[in-house]
């Protein structure tokens, strides 16, 4: 299956500045997404996308708010067209006039599959969460008290179980950590200091 997108500009920069308020964001998310797994796995990359903006790069509200918003919605198309992943939630957050940053964001969350590179921070950073902050979703739900207790070494242990969410890409994890200046186990760390929180 192809899922190069051909394009590396998205949208319009006179759009530069524009997001969609909370409640439409998570409309379209309900409309889009019925599997509430997927649902989760979207609401907990945004929200460690927006605290990682807020708290470790020490960005204003509303540029962490741009970070929550690519994080929640980068996912939004997978379920009901997988064969034309990321290109119908771009094209369709086009049409309603969103910051070019944002949709940039999204198709940079798999660059060997989407063809495009991530450039900025918010870019590298999604990349860096979204096969991790899954894969920690799996492990926690394996364990009988869930997130409680789970450290960083456990986590560390299962990715080297290939056979353990055999779907999460460990190339692409390293992939994306060669990216940034930020070490596998702080990633891992950040996420389970702020994952279980969200719901």
């Amino acid at each position: 299956m192809n899922l190069n997108l051909n394009r590396t500009e998205f949208g319009d920069p006179r759009n530069a500045g524009n997001v969609l308020p909370p409640d439409e964001a998570l409309a379209l998310l309900q409309e889009w997404v019925p599997n509430e797994r997927l649902q989760l796995h979207m609401k907990q990359v945004g929200g460690v996308m927006r605290a990682w903006a807020l708290e470790r790069e020490g960005l204003p509200e509303a540029e962490a708010y741009q970070w929550w918003l690519a994080g929640l919605l980068h996912d939004a198309d997978w379920e009901k067209y997988p064969d034309q992943h990321c290109r119908v939630i771009i094209e369709e957050l086009e049409q309603r006039q969103v910051d070019p940053a944002i949709l940039r964001c999204i198709a940079s969350h798999g660059p060997k599959y989407f063809g495009v590179e991530p450039v900025s921070r918010m870019d590298k950073m999604i990349y860096a969460f979204d096969e991790l902050s899954g894969f920690i979703h799996a492990a926690a739900l394996v364990r009988p008290t869930r997130y409680e207790g789970m450290d960083v070494k456990s986590v560390l242990k299962k990715l080297k179980t290939p056979s353990f969410a055999a779907q999460v890409s460990r190339d692409d994890i390293q992939d994306a950590l060669s990216r940034i200046d930020t070490p596998l186990e702080d990633i891992i760390a950040f996420i389970l200091e702020k994952q279980p929180a969200i719901s």
